[in-house]
């Protein structure tokens, strides 16, 4: 578990090693001691009263040796997260995963993934990408808030998904007139015929202003040409519906962003 989503807690790690309904959190914590002994496992902070552990260089490492999960060479182990205050909201992105039914599929997750454009330099780091494809998409998108930024940085970060979307490349031989491509599906998701849906979820506050949040944030996003859906993180857990706040319009971006100029 600790190789995908980095960083958990006891608590967490045994709702995905025990059965539903039980409560193995001592036999987890003996199991993360013994892990400690070797070497391969540590804790660096709390969330509360809950240490927060994470996967050593060296647990990492016997991980990959033993082919348990597909190749992720530049993934880190969440330690250096922990030890700069992001703990909470790993352990929330880490909550979101196994309330989006994580349990079932949790080497699909993988957590922190980059999507940047250096000709624009855009770039953001996205909490959790599920590796389960649909219809038209091979991935979906998670952006968790845990309500510690403002309400404008949360909706620019949503805006970033559409501004990277919207971004195309040019390809065509010199002196040919060619045409654009976006770059997404050409360099990135290049399996997906609609970009992939953005899911933001909220949690970190009281749940009452959980709501009032959702409805700021659809308020900020309106017209956005990208699907995005948002949820709080109680009512996740609790298997209710997502709102659906944003819709993908491929026309709509072609016409805000700009052509690039061809050779």
């Amino acid at each position: 578990m600790l190789g995908c989503v980095r960083i958990a807690t006891v608590r967490q790690m045994a709702q995905v090693i025990t059965k539903e309904k039980s409560d193995g959190r001592s036999y987890v914590r003996r199991a993360m001691n013994k892990l400690a002994e070797l070497g391969l496992a540590e804790t660096n902070g709390k969330d509360g009263k809950h240490q927060i552990w994470n996967l050593t260089p060296a647990g990492q490492k016997a991980l990959a040796d033993g082919n348990e999960l597909p190749p992720r060479p530049k993934a880190g182990t969440g330690a250096k997260a922990v030890l700069a205050g992001f703990g909470p909201h790993g352990v929330a992105v880490t909550d979101m995963i196994l309330a989006y039914g994580g349990r079932k599929h949790l080497t699909d997750w993988q957590v922190e993934v980059n999507h940047a454009i250096k000709e624009t330099g855009l770039s953001f780091n996205t909490d959790a990408v599920l590796a389960l494809p649909t219809k038209t998409s091979e991935v979906r998108l998670f952006e968790l808030d845990n309500g510690t930024m403002s309400q404008a940085r949360l909706a620019k970060e949503v805006w970033d998904y559409e501004r990277y979307a919207g971004h195309r490349v040019w390809e065509g031989a010199r002196g040919t007139i060619g045409t654009t491509y976006p770059f997404w599906q050409r360099h990135r998701y290049t399996r997906s015929q609609t970009f992939p849906r953005l899911h933001v979820v909220l949690a970190g506050k009281e749940e009452h202003l959980l709501d009032n949040r959702l409805q700021a944030l659809a308020g900020d996003v309106q017209g956005i040409a990208v699907a995005v859906w948002v949820n709080t993180l109680p009512r996740l857990q609790r298997g209710e519906p997502w709102y659906e706040i944003g819709v993908d319009d491929p026309g709509q971006r072609r016409r805000r962003y700009p052509e690039p100029v061809g050779r």
